[in-house]
């Protein structure tokens, strides 16, 4: 019974997935009708993050958010406009945004500070900068001696 379940789950998932832009992977698609680009700047700690090129990219598969180069510019590529967020950004990416405190970082939009944090819709041509801070920023990089 636990097998079936498991199947049952995991053929599920897979046919939510297969209609979800964010799990698509859009190689050789010709139906793309929605297409923008934005630019984010990431600073964590007070330091440049860069932004590697081929984020979202593959040898077999191209996702819907993607960078073709180092200089910050996300490409969205979709067949529907979808409600694309900065932080799914960062989750394909792979940043981790567990090891940063979410109460003192901030992101902003053409330079002003967005309420939604990570949930902030990318819009095309806009600029978005993610100022985060470290969970541990500020804690001593060594183990004081015990009495």
């Amino acid at each position: 019974i636990g097998i079936s379940v498991a199947l049952t789950n995991t053929y599920i998932q897979t046919q939510i997935k297969k209609d979800d832009p964010l799990y698509q992977c859009i190689n050789g698609r010709n139906d793309l009708h929605y297409q923008i680009s934005a630019t984010l700047e990431v600073m964590v700690d007070g330091k440049k993050k860069d932004i590697p090129a081929n984020v979202g990219i593959t040898r077999d598969c191209k996702r819907s958010l993607y960078t073709l180069s180092d200089d910050g510019t996300i490409h969205i590529s979709s067949t529907k406009n979808y409600p694309f967020e900065v932080g799914q950004f960062l989750w394909v990416w792979g940043f981790n945004l567990r090891d940063m405190d979410e109460t003192k970082s901030k992101i902003y939009a053409n330079g002003i500070e967005s309420p939604d944090f990570v949930h902030t819709m990318i819009e095309d041509g806009t600029h978005y900068k993610a100022e985060f801070v470290s969970k541990n920023q500020g804690a001593p990089t060594f183990t004081p001696p015990q009495n």
